[in-house]
């Protein structure tokens, strides 16, 4: 089975940028509960249908499939909630690679840092610009977003 194990973080500040290009990810949601998220992704020209089961600490079941872009447009018509709209940069740094998500949308203005680990218990040595970990904080996983953006938080 494969298995995400991942932290989440928020930037400390925006030394990231320019590190590495972006690549524009577009993103729905077919079902959304807390025992699974169905997703369907276009990742620049890449389509792809991504199965999650319920989180544990930090790790999940995940299986993720390429499908026709066609398919992903199709599934996008199916799916709940506004689209997931983000920049994602891969930033290498200390034998991980970063993933720095930068959202468009109704979540403009929200970066969100992600690290997939080997482990839960893995050390992770951060980048200077790695603030504030936010992995059991539910607001941040994309799922969450779609159906409560940023633009609704009362306070940021």
């Amino acid at each position: 089975m494969a298995q995400e194990i991942e932290r989440k973080y928020l930037p400390a500040h925006d030394g990231w940028r320019g590190l590495a290009p972006g690549i524009m990810y577009r993103q729905g949601y077919l079902c959304a509960s807390p025992e699974r998220t169905v997703r369907v992704r276009l990742a620049g020209d890449q389509a792809f249908l991504t199965i999650k089961g319920q989180t544990q600490g930090i790790s999940r079941a995940e299986f993720e499939y390429v499908i026709p872009l066609a398919d992903a447009t199709a599934l996008f018509a199916l799916c709940s909630g506004p689209l997931i709209e983000k920049k994602r940069h891969r930033i290498a740094y200390n034998g991980f690679i970063w993933e720095v998500d930068e959202f468009y949308g109704d979540n403009a203005g929200l970066v969100v840092i992600e690290v997939e680990l080997a482990c839960a218990t893995q050390e992770v040595v951060k980048p200077d610009w790695v603030g504030e970990e936010v992995s059991h904080d539910p607001r941040y996983t994309n799922a969450m977003l779609s159906r409560y953006p940023y633009c609704s938080w009362e306070k940021r």
